[in-house]
């Protein structure tokens, strides 16, 4: 989620009516045969459809002024290099010589359609090869640096999420003192996050279950709209659910699987409740920012309730707390 001055309204979108979108396509050599399918995306705009030679693309729209143009042309190289050492992950077609493509003020890029499901770890083994993946990702990754892209600091993560939060119409008055006397200690605490420490590198950025396909064997990385610069850990903890020992053994099978391929600092588990936290905080400001979209009402109701920052207030007393707690202490030595 961007840190640059956005359009958060409707606006943003408003011009992307159905006949632009199909001339759009068709200026790249493409002519859908078939009704445009809107696909579940509220930062962007997602289209699936067959073109008149029976295949099936899915048609990716960026949200305008989230991205300058050579920022999402890192990510797009990044997932090419990505496929091209034969890692899983969908990389724009090349159309007329051009993977981002322009039409009428919207960038776009298409991709394949590819099929498959959420991946869902049942087991330790699935997620030593969920490790595995996530490490070839990041052997790859690694080799290279990204220039425009943004990385993963406290004043994008938190200072101005918290700032956004306090300028918020939907924090009920009566809830106001409360949360911000939990949130307020919280992000100064995380202020002395140490990451400042730790090497950066290329990331996905959102590496959750939900953006990985599995289709056959194969794990497929998708949506790569949040890749930046960070510590190789924030790759691996969304990953991480339950207890304290549960993680404790979900990260030690990842990590398995990991080094494999690619080394990874242990010391980088103390990141892991400060990045849960930047998280969190982010989050929240990020559909306040987007609020004012349509599709986000539709799609987060629950944001404008009152039992919803009841619960955050919870949550953000979880994540100080949390703070204190030890790392994860792994018997996997790396």
């Amino acid at each position: 989620m961007s840190n640059l001055t956005e359009n958060a309204s409707d606006f943003a979108f408003q011009g992307l009516t159905p006949d632009l979108v199909v001339n759009a396509l068709e200026s790249v050599g493409l002519y859908p045969d078939s009704g445009l399918l809107a696909l579940n995306s509220y930062e962007n705009r997602v289209y699936q459809f067959a073109d008149d030679d029976r295949k099936r693309y899915v048609a990716k729209f960026y949200r305008p002024q989230r991205w300058r143009t050579e920022q999402i042309q890192e990510e797009i190289e990044f997932i090419e290099e990505l496929a091209q050492a034969e890692i899983p992950a969908v990389s724009a077609l090349l159309l007329q010589g051009k993977r981002l493509h322009e039409f009428e003020g919207y960038r776009f890029c298409v991709y394949p359609s590819i099929g498959g499901r959420a991946f869902e770890p049942n087991d330790l083994d699935e997620l030593e090869r969920l490790g595995r993946q996530i490490g070839r990702m990041h052997a790859v990754a690694q080799s290279g640096k990204f220039k425009v892209r943004e990385a993963i600091d406290y004043q994008g993560f938190v200072e101005q999420s918290v700032a956004e939060l306090r300028q918020s119409a939907l924090l009920p008055a009566e809830l106001t003192d409360a949360f911000f006397a939990i949130l307020d200690p919280l992000s100064e605490r995380l202020r002395s996050t140490p990451l400042q420490d730790f090497d950066y590198q290329r990331l996905h950025g959102d590496c959750h279950i939900g953006n990985i396909l599995q289709y056959e064997d194969k794990l497929t990385f998708v949506d790569f709209d949040d890749c930046r610069s960070g510590p190789a850990v924030q790759d691996l903890w969304m990953m991480l659910n339950g207890s304290h020992q549960e993680q404790t053994l979900q990260m030690d099978a990842m990590l398995t699987g990991y080094e494999d391929f690619c080394e990874f600092d242990t010391a980088q588990l103390i990141l892991i409740e400060p990045l849960r936290s930047f998280r969190i905080i982010q989050y929240m400001a990020w559909l306040s920012r987007r609020w004012q979209d349509s599709a986000f009402q539709r799609a987060f109701p629950w944001f404008a309730e009152s039992r919803y920052w009841e619960q955050q207030i919870l949550a953000l007393k979880e994540q100080l707390a949390g703070l204190d707690e030890a790392p994860l202490n792994l018997g996997f030595n790396g």
